[in-house]
């Protein structure tokens, strides 16, 4: 495997990725050494599988990057949005996949980790998936959500604003609530949200590094610093007040959450609070649900912990999705 500390990776590691045409560049040099990278799901095989990139402008004028996996030979059995990472795992097992960068993120058009409306965030979102889900090929198959983390807050927020238009959710580590130990202080947080509205592309947001307390396995930690297009700078300011207010509203509507839902979360994880988790599973009024503590795991349930973990998540995730498709199939 190749290593970080060659010069030339070193010196594209170091570019500014504000923007969008740099993260790109960056992500093309990189490619070959992330796909050999020594990592469980890294080295899903992709045969059987057809896999399409794209870029689309959105009604609010942002390129959106946009990748999609689907079964090579058979009509998907389904629609999973969100699912970077385990895509490929899911596409073998016969769901189409679909998974879309937020503007600022990733490929997609933007200042890079700037967020000045999660509630725009989440429109955008919905634009993406409600054209896939209206193509003639997937309008009449069960669509899910699928978000981890921030993608969780995504997730059901796009779910309070469409009640009846997905079949299901699967929500892995889902940022209802930040860990108290990663929000400052209170009289240091009003500081910062005032801030927020004179410079809110700043990065004055203070934040510990985050990699020791997402990552358990520490094999798989090292290779973090691959993933050269994720931003890990501190948090811009109007993105850091957005958060944490969506996190906030989150955790006061988690009685409307209505559809069926998989909860999976680490007993481990300091970053997004796991008691938050059990709130919504005894909160959310939906009958069908279903949620997963995992003994000792962290924040990364899918990409940090040891391979039996990583082989367990998928094997919960892809039983839901099994049963709750054939469901629909039947019904």
């Amino acid at each position: 495997m190749a290593e970080l500390d060659n010069e030339e990776l070193r010196r594209l590691k170091d570019v500014n990725m504000d923007e969008a045409p740099a993260r790109r560049h960056v992500r093309d040099c990189f490619r070959d050494i992330q796909h050999n990278l020594d990592h469980i799901l890294i080295k899903t095989p992709g045969d059987g599988i057809k896999t399409k990139e794209s870029y689309e402008v959105n009604s609010r004028g942002f390129e959106i990057f946009s990748k999609s996996w689907l079964p090579e030979s058979s009509r998907p059995r389904a629609l999973v949005c969100f699912c970077h990472g385990i895509a490929r795992r899911l596409a073998l097992s016969g769901y189409g996949v679909f998974a879309m960068d937020y503007p600022g993120f990733g490929l997609s058009e933007g200042l890079h980790g700037y967020i000045s409306s999660f509630d725009l965030l989440v429109e955008d979102v919905i634009e993406h998936y409600s054209n896939i889900k209206e193509k003639p090929e997937f309008s009449s198959l069960p669509s899910f959500l699928f978000g981890q983390s921030m993608g969780g807050a995504v997730s059901l927020k796009i779910h309070f604003k469409q009640p009846n238009a997905w079949t299901g959710a699967v929500l892995v580590a889902p940022m209802c609530k930040i860990a108290e130990d990663m929000v400052p202080p209170p009289v240091l947080k009003h500081i910062l949200i005032g801030l927020s509205s004179v410079l809110p592309k700043h990065k004055l947001v203070p934040q510990k590094d985050l990699t020791d307390a997402a990552f358990r396995d520490v094999t798989k930690r090292k290779l973090a610093p691959y993933n050269v297009i994720c931003y890990c700078d501190k948090p811009r300011l109007r993105t850091a007040v957005e958060m944490l207010r969506t996190t906030q509203e989150i955790e006061q509507q988690l009685h409307k959450v209505c559809l069926p839902i998989l909860i999976l979360h680490g007993e481990a994880d300091r970053m997004t609070d796991p008691s938050v988790s059990r709130d919504l599973y005894e909160k959310a009024k939906s009958s069908d649900k279903k949620i997963v503590l995992y003994k000792d795991a962290y924040h990364s349930l899918l990409e940090g912990e040891p391979d039996e973990v990583i082989l367990l998540v998928l094997s919960d995730i892809i039983s839901w999705l099994d049963d709750h498709s054939l469901q629909v199939e039947g019904s």
